[in-house]
């Protein structure tokens, strides 16, 4: 209908464009450590990790040699107990890579004397993202785990691995084709379905491999079939995150490591000490495609989707209300009646100009949406997690943000709680702190923001260039909104995040003239005066900011409003589209329109 079937017989299309590409130049890539863009070649990884380990020891100021804590703990023997058998020793000896000037530490583990160092894969998962949809690398992954284990390889014991497709069809298929026994006994086993360790469902790491890695801050890795690996979206524990195909996350687990060129160098040793590389085991495509054509058949998926809206057992034994309007549990932890349309009025009251406002965070160039939202575990000395335990839940049963996004109590409290959010306002911490100017003290950033709120104070953050890259976006914004931001001035916006931020009623900014927070020599100790809002907007329009500095006095500048339309400025002047709507669903029903 649409004239898109092509046939051979079909007459050449013609296109606007026409792209080449010479098929020989594809070659297997991963990508990281932190963002999804960043391509690496598979023969040039080793040399990537080197350098990214550099770079991550440039940035901490980490030395070669044994952490304070290290030497504490090997003062105290350097025990490490592993709760499953109570075997596990680490032996008090940090060595280090003359070459790269990586760190590891010999534990002893079973019978087993092993290497965790910078650069070792703690994580590796094959995890429900796209390519988890595809037969042929999932297949492949089945293969590539059976001649591992017919070669007599496993990967090392510090390295959690797990298997969590986005469609049961998935295990199906491996199952039909009798390839997960050998996932399985190389231990991705299947978890569950749907996002796991790409959005920071992981789980904890085994105490004994997590007491290794902080005890010597250790700079360890993570690889995983996913799409997303920004800062502290996967593990805290974990430094570098490695996007890869289910294919090479076997591989790379089987290897346990980073610092390996896995087309040169061997992932182990079989039996008889002999080198297996990853080219004695990577099957061939037309035995990827065999197994395909033996186990992917139509009835697999009539079976687990004949009936999909029956639900099991469990979601038939739910009993579910009949009312029309939800009715809110005031006890629940997990869903609360959220606060956009508290004492909302019919009209939108007149806008106002931002007077006498505070920096929240000033922050750097590309700080991603994982920064901002909450995602993953909920750290127990964190201001959510504390909520949480000042209502009955106890930290085995913190679940995670991601389970608990219904609630607003929650998810405000983690907002800009990312254990690698580097606020330049305190300098020397990481993580989601800052300071409460009236008094100087460094607190969490939700605390502040309640302490501002008493007193009325509006907030701004200050940022720099692709503000708000990423894909946890909901949250960002109204996690934002609800610490009481007004505005955030950036250099750039990433195009979601900023019509986001205008949906809940932040106002974004932008610095102009090629001007920044360095160039015009703000600290974030200012007080900021932004005027021109009460006049009314127009999309692209100039406002005037004065930045009142205690000793440097008023700093004046330009900022462009980010309203790139009448309809977001419609938007903005409700409050937010929420607002908007919920108003003129009001005003239809008064008038029976």
């Amino acid at each position: 209908n649409q004239q898109l079937f092509r046939t051979d017989a079909t007459p050449p299309p013609e296109y606007t464009d026409v792209l080449e590409l010479d098929m020989s130049t594809v070659e297997p890539s991963i990508a990281g450590p932190k963002n999804p863009e960043e391509l690496i070649p598979l023969k040039k990884a080793r040399d990537a990790f080197k350098q990214h380990l550099k770079s991550y020891f440039d940035m901490r100021g980490v030395k070669s040699g044994p952490s304070a804590e290290h030497a504490q703990w090997q003062s105290e023997g350097g025990a490490c107990e592993d709760p499953a058998d109570g075997t596990t020793q680490t032996i008090p000896a940090l060595q280090v890579n003359p070459e790269t000037g990586a760190r590891s530490v010999a534990v002893s583990h079973g019978n087993q004397t092993l290497q965790i160092g910078d650069g070792s894969i703690v994580i590796a998962a094959i995890t429900s993202c796209t390519n988890t949809s595809n037969p042929s690398v999932m297949i492949g992954a089945g293969l590539l785990a059976r001649n591992a284990i017919i070669r007599g390889l496993q990967p090392p014991p510090y390295v959690k691995t797990s298997l969590a497709p986005g469609s049961q069809i998935v295990s199906e298929y491996l199952k039909e084709s009798g390839l997960l026994p050998y996932l399985e006994a190389i231990r991705f086993h299947l978890v569950g379905y749907g996002c796991t360790t790409c959005i920071g469902n992981s789980g904890p790491l085994p105490d004994w491999v997590a007491r290794v890695i902080r005890e010597n801050e250790l700079a360890v890795a993570a690889v995983l079939s996913g799409n997303r690996n920004f800062e502290g979206r996967i593990n805290p524990l974990v430094r570098f995150n490695y996007l890869a195909s289910p294919m090479l996350v076997v591989a790379y687990a089987l290897a346990g490591r980073m610092d390996i060129d896995l087309t040169r160098d061997p992932l182990g040793f079989d039996p008889n000490g002999k080198p297996v590389y990853l080219k004695d085991i990577w099957p061939s495509m037309e035995e990827i495609q065999r197994a395909i054509h033996r186990s992917l058949k139509p009835d697999l998926f009539h079976r687990r989707y004949g009936h999909v809206f029956e639900g099991d057992e469990l979601w038939q034994a739910l009993k579910a209300p009949q009312d029309q309007l939800y009715e809110w549990d005031p006890q629940s932890t997990y869903i609360q009646e959220p606060p956009f349309f508290v004492d909302l009025p019919l009209e939108p009251p007149p806008l106002q100009d931002i007077a006498g406002a505070r920096v929240l965070a000033l922050l750097g160039d590309r700080i991603t949406t994982d920064h901002i939202s909450p995602a993953g575990a909920i750290p127990e000395d964190s201001p959510a997690g504390r909520y949480l335990i000042e209502h009955g839940v106890q930290p085995r049963d913190f679940n995670s943000f991601g389970s608990r996004r219904g609630n607003h109590e929650v998810m405000m409290r983690g907002t800009f709680g990312n254990i690698r959010l580097r606020n330049r306002l305190v300098p020397d911490k990481e993580g989601g702190w800052t300071v409460y100017w009236p008094t100087g003290e460094i607190t969490s950033i939700y605390d502040a923001a309640m302490k501002y709120r008493e007193t009325h104070t509006p907030l701004l953050v200050i940022a720099g260039k692709q503000y708000g890259t990423g894909s946890s976006r909901d949250w960002a914004a109204k996690g934002t909104a609800l610490l009481g931001v007004r505005a955030v001035i950036a250099q750039s916006y990433e195009r979601i995040h900023r019509s986001n931020l205008i949906g809940m009623g932040v106002l974004p900014l932008e610095f102009t003239n090629g001007e920044n927070a360095d160039t015009l020599g703000l600290d974030g100790s200012e007080s900021y005066d932004i005027t021109g809002i009460h006049d009314g907007l127009q999309p692209g329009e100039h406002l005037k900011v004065i930045a009142r500095h205690a000793e440097k006095g008023e700093i004046p500048f330009e900022v462009r409003v980010r309203l790139d339309s009448q309809a977001e400025v419609e938007y903005y002047r409700h409050g937010g589209i929420l607002q908007m709507v919920l108003r003129r669903l009001l005003q239809s029903s008064s008038t029976g329109g």
